[in-house]
């Protein structure tokens, strides 16, 4: 088991930022805020399953080949290898709790198939 995140870690992306609230041996907490018509990439990971909690905003989730549509107080669960990304259409930020659960828990387990700020 490998967690790379300490309580504290945070970043800022072109979609929003992320900070770590907690984490242990199989897990880590995060709180995640994305920007007005911000969209993380289509995604997956070889290692992980994440819980996402909406707080706030209206999301747009996709999942799959799926697009559904969270708002605060909803959640929805990506098994470990799903492609999945979230994005606000919106016009106020969309905060939401991610939970990571799995065996390896770190940055680089990000397989990214698409992007629309060009990072790899």
């Amino acid at each position: 088991m490998a967690n790379t995140y300490k309580r504290g870690d945070k970043d800022s992306r072109p979609w929003g930022t992320w900070e770590v609230l907690d984490g242990g041996e199989n897990y880590c907490v995060k709180k995640i805020c994305v920007k007005p018509q911000g969209k993380l990439s289509l995604q997956l990971h070889h290692h992980r399953a994440e819980h996402w909690i909406i707080t706030s905003g209206t999301a747009v989730v996709t999942l799959g080949e799926e697009e559904i549509v969270r708002k605060a107080g909803e959640s929805v669960y990506i098994p470990a290898e799903s492609k999945h990304r979230i994005q606000n259409d919106g016009l106020e930020d969309v905060v939401f709790i991610e939970v990571q659960t799995g065996d390896n828990l770190d940055e680089n387990d990000i397989v990214r198939l698409e992007d629309v700020y060009g990072r790899v």
